[in-house]
């Protein structure tokens, strides 16, 4: 039986800066294990080539959630890296940290060195941002931060707009002052996306305290004696076992960690005995508190410009890719997101609690997938902080069948009005002068949709995930607390919890940024014992 010092369970955004600083120490040993292959599929690192992944069951473990109610009874599709970088690889390349109220509130919950002041180091740490207040923004970091290389005329007739609706203008959302309107902050460098395989783990090369295994799919841990001591996982049809001399990080991600915890015996014994699975240790609030941000988009259709629809087929397309083969420039860097908004949407709000995403682009039935074969622009909105609430568990003691996901979207009055209220603020947008004139009509939902409950059924009936599950495996010192504010897990010694599904609120912003900062400061936590 093998041992290392330090035990690493998911390569994704977590585990790969986890396994890069436990590694630096040359006397400590590392193991990553990662279900996933390596990152060699193409559109893994063309940043365009996120439409590519989103379907790829060969680097996406493609979830669904079960079917719900109060989001139009349909299996709602819940991608998630397969592959070395985990998520980083898959997502939409956007650096967002939240507003500083976020961190406060973790820390009001009691989490003791989490609030927006402690944390702020740990930005610092991860990123490389030319430019900014260097008070607040990273310099020398693994992950390069840059504002958008393709920048169509549309996305600033869009921030004119949102400043003509009353909408400031924000240079630099990731300063500390999140409201306003201003270009998406991407993790790219040199036309080519920044996962945390090609650069936390790529810093790794050569040294030989650290073992990557890939196609290692985690059956469950080892517990003994009160201590979780190993970890089983099979690669093909071999079944091996591992032990750690001193911790085991979990970083699986907030539907994969609650699920290797449940059917190694640890969560709601009463849930768990049915499945055939003994309990090993009894943590109620494994699986629970899932936050999710939810995202419904108004798609028009443009007139008198050029969009990225056109220059996604055919001889343009060619050309784009040409152009990016010899430059590293136009459609084939672009992201989901070109420009962000931060808005208040509820009266009485002291921060902003609604988001928008602008893409000079539109896509069918108004889904990320297949553009439009007219000329058309999106905009996405969704609920900074939902206050909805879901689940993760496991429904067999089965390692590869998916877990049952129960997200619980637009559970509250308060959800469904700030839906609703964000998608009429978006209307009042291309409404203004500066976008108006380059708008033929609104294709989704539609201009004949104007009630507050055609408005609530049209995003109800087609919203989607924004790729942002947490809080699982939520910190804190209360009875449903899965891990304390040093992510170990509570009752149990050896193993800590370091990935999404530790955030105990949701935080304003796309997730990969804080997932960064969780674990750079959990490296630090870990190797000062703490």
């Amino acid at each position: 039986m093998n041992r290392f010092d330090y035990i690493v369970i998911g390569a994704g955004s977590a585990g790969c800066v986890m396994a890069n600083r436990l590694s630096e120490n040359p006397n400590a040993s590392v193991l990553l294990l990662e279900a996933g292959g390596r990152d060699l599929n193409p559109f893994i690192h063309i940043p365009a080539g996120f439409f590519k992944t989103l379907y790829d069951t060969s680097v996406n473990w493609c979830y669904a959630t079960e079917k719900e109610e109060n989001s139009g009874n349909r299996a709602i599709h819940w991608p998630r890296g397969k592959v070395l970088g985990g998520s980083s690889a898959i997502n939409g390349h956007l650096i967002v940290r939240g507003q500083p109220e976020d961190y406060d509130g973790w820390a009001q919950l009691g989490n003791r060195g989490w609030s927006y002041e402690e944390v702020l180091p740990y930005f610092w740490k991860f990123e490389n941002r030319a430019g900014g207040d260097p008070e607040i923004r990273g310099r020398g970091g693994p992950i390069n931060v840059i504002d958008p290389i393709e920048q169509h005329p549309l996305t600033q007739l869009f921030m004119e707009a949102c400043v003509e609706a009353g909408i400031p203008r924000n240079n630099d959302y990731n300063d500390g002052e999140q409201e306003g309107v201003g270009y998406f902050q991407h993790a790219i460098r040199n036309g080519r996306r920044e996962s945390t395989a090609r650069t936390y783990l790529r810093q790794t090369d050569g040294r030989t305290n650290l073992r990557v295994e890939t196609h290692a799919l985690a059956q469950r841990l080892v517990v003994e004696e009160g201590r979780v001591v190993g970890v089983v996982f099979r690669q093909g049809d071999v079944v091996r076992e591992v032990r750690a001399n001193a911790e085991i990080i979990l970083s699986s991600g907030s539907i994969a960690s609650p699920q290797l915890l449940e059917l190694s015996g640890i969560g709601d014994a009463e849930r768990l005995k049915p499945l055939g699975i003994e309990p090993v240790h009894h943590l109620p609030g494994v699986g629970e508190n899932l936050q999710d941000h939810y995202v419904a988009r108004i798609c028009m259709k443009a007139k008198g410009i050029r969009t990225f629809n056109e220059r996604s087929r055919g001889l343009p397309l060619l050309w784009e890719t040409m152009r990016y083969a010899t430059t590293r420039t136009g459609l084939l860097t672009v992201a989901p997101g070109n420009v962000s908004a931060s808005v208040k949407i509820m009266p009485g709000v002291a921060t902003p609690d609604a988001q928008y995403s602008f893409a000079p682009a539109s896509y069918k039935d108004g889904l990320i997938g297949v553009l439009d074969d007219y000329p058309g622009m999106t905009l996405g909105f969704w609920q900074h902080r939902p206050e909805s609430i879901g689940s993760i568990h496991v429904e067999a003691n089965d390692p590869d069948r998916h877990p049952v996901i129960r997200p619980n979207y637009l559970a509250t009055q308060t959800d469904c009005d700030t839906m609703t209220g964000a998608l009429k603020l978006a209307r009042k947008i291309f409404g203004q002068p500066a976008i108006a004139p380059y708008i033929e009509c609104e294709t989704i939902p539609g201009a004949e949709r104007t009630s507050d409950g055609e408005l609530l059924d049209y995003c109800r009936s087609n919203g989607a995930t924004v790729y942002h599950p947490i809080g699982t495996c939520k910190m804190g010192d209360d009875p449903m607390a899965v891990v304390d504010s040093s992510l170990r897990l509570r009752g149990l010694d050896g193993l800590r919890v370091v990935d999404a599904s530790v955030m105990p609120r949701m935080v304003s912003a796309n997730t990969n940024a804080a997932v960064l900062m969780i674990a750079e400061k959990a490296a630090d936590m870990v190797k000062a014992g703490a």
